[in-house]
């Protein structure tokens, strides 16, 4: 009688290295691959929606000159604002899920060179990009010379771009409404301002949340060492 009853698998062998490593690399084309995927769609979506911000603005002052900004043309513009900024707040989901999807990848393809460095130990010197899968590992991947630039990267993100470009759509548009229910043009700059700065601060601050709920669920294989 074997040392296996009949319902027992045998003991799989571990793979050789050489295989591990073949796997491994697999996997990271194929991050690579879907990375590149998603970052081409979002730049398509962006230059989308620039150019119909473009073109509505022009629309806006090509119609004012030729209604000599009657009432039709405030109609106009409402309705134009409006299109503009519903097709603005759904590319804004679309950047702040793929900002979700990029940090995503990043972390898998990190872990993969953990995964690297730890079937050869000797790699970890001809890495800039990180083996670790946490966050101080995403900086580093992120910027080789200069991982911690959080201010730098917040501020000069897409995702702060598209945001400010949305806030003052919205504020172009609660003014061009509040002028239709009132004559005081001071009132609906004033609105016009406090719903687009409002708009920018809530974006920030439910921007972090989420990326702090991300992190909060990251469960690193192979973290920093501090």
């Amino acid at each position: 009688m074997g040392s296996h009853s009949a319902g027992e698998p045998a003991d799989t062998p571990e793979p050789p290295p050489a295989v591990r490593a073949q796997l491994l690399a697999t996997e990271h084309w194929s991050l690579l691959a879907s990375r590149s995927t998603t970052q081409s769609e979002v730049l398509t979506r962006i230059s989308i929606f620039l150019t119909l911000v473009s073109a509505g603005l022009v629309s806006l002052a090509l119609v004012g000159q030729a209604t000599d900004f009657s009432d039709a043309f405030i109609a106009f513009a409402i309705g134009v604002l409006a299109f503009i900024s519903i097709v603005g707040l759904l590319t804004q989901v679309r950047v702040l899920n793929i900002a979700h999807e990029d940090f995503m990848y990043v972390i898998a393809m990190n872990r993969l060179r953990g995964a690297y460095a730890q079937l050869d130990p000797g790699l970890r010197r001809y890495l800039l990009a990180s083996p670790h899968d946490d966050f101080p590992g995403s900086q580093q991947t992120y910027y080789f010379f200069t991982p911690k630039r959080g201010a730098s990267q917040v501020l000069g993100s897409t995702m702060i771009f598209i945001i400010t470009i949305n806030a003052a759509l919205l504020g172009l548009l609660v003014a061009a409404i509040t002028n239709v229910f009132s004559a005081s043009i001071t009132l609906a700059v004033v609105l016009g301002l406090a719903v687009g700065l409002a708009f920018f601060a809530f974006n920030l601050w439910n921007g972090h949340r989420q990326f702090a709920a991300t992190l909060a669920s990251l469960e690193p294989e192979f973290p920093t060492v501090t």
